[in-house]
């Protein structure tokens, strides 16, 4: 498949099996529906620079060295465009028992790749930034017999970034540990 030769709009990166119709499936395994084949550690991504609107990134930062791979997203994602990353928070069990898991990420961690945050002063790391941050979400996991419990505690933690970092920094991240994080960064 030419990727190029196609108006990509949205990729879907790291898909495995979750196949997203409209959109162009990307992962490293050659599994049913997967439009293109690539290995994101391999950059550059074959899509051209300033290409795509949308990206969706479930599950793939943490297995990679992943600052790389966000500057390349960074440059095939058009201006104004979004990138949706969803990541197993640092407090979450399963960074411990998957042992793929390379990376840790907080509600901190993606200020570091945006223009006008508390931590661009470290821009010398970085030779690209975003935008803004659209959305931050901590998840927790509602599947056990205290889901009604947590699913209040998922509400009150994420009604501010506040509240998020004071989760994050006391005893309520280890009494509550969360599941995942999802970020919405926009180019």
């Amino acid at each position: 498949m030419d990727v190029n030769a196609k108006n990509i709009v949205r990729l879907n990166l790291g898909c495995g099996n979750d196949i997203r119709a409209g959109w162009v499936n990307l992962d490293h395994a050659a599994l049913p529906g997967v439009d293109v084949v690539h290995d994101v550690e391999k950059l550059p991504l074959p899509f051209k620079d300033a290409s795509i609107d949308s990206i969706l990134c479930g599950a793939i930062l943490e297995h990679v060295e992943y600052i790389p791979l966000l500057k390349d997203l960074h440059r095939i994602l058009r201006r104004g465009g979004k990138l949706s990353i969803r990541v197993p928070h640092f407090t979450s069990a399963i960074n411990y028992i998957d042992p793929t898991h390379r990376k840790l990420f907080s509600v901190r961690t993606f200020d570091f790749f945006l223009k006008n945050s508390l931590y661009s002063s470290r821009s010398y790391y970085f030779d690209f930034s975003f935008s803004s941050i659209e959305r931050r979400r901590i998840v927790f996991d509602q599947k056990g017999r205290y889901r009604f419990f947590i699913r209040h505690i998922e509400r009150i933690v994420n009604k501010t970034y506040r509240r998020q970092m004071i989760y994050e920094d006391t005893f309520l991240s280890r009494l509550f540990p969360a599941f995942n994080l999802m970020v919405t960064l926009v180019k």
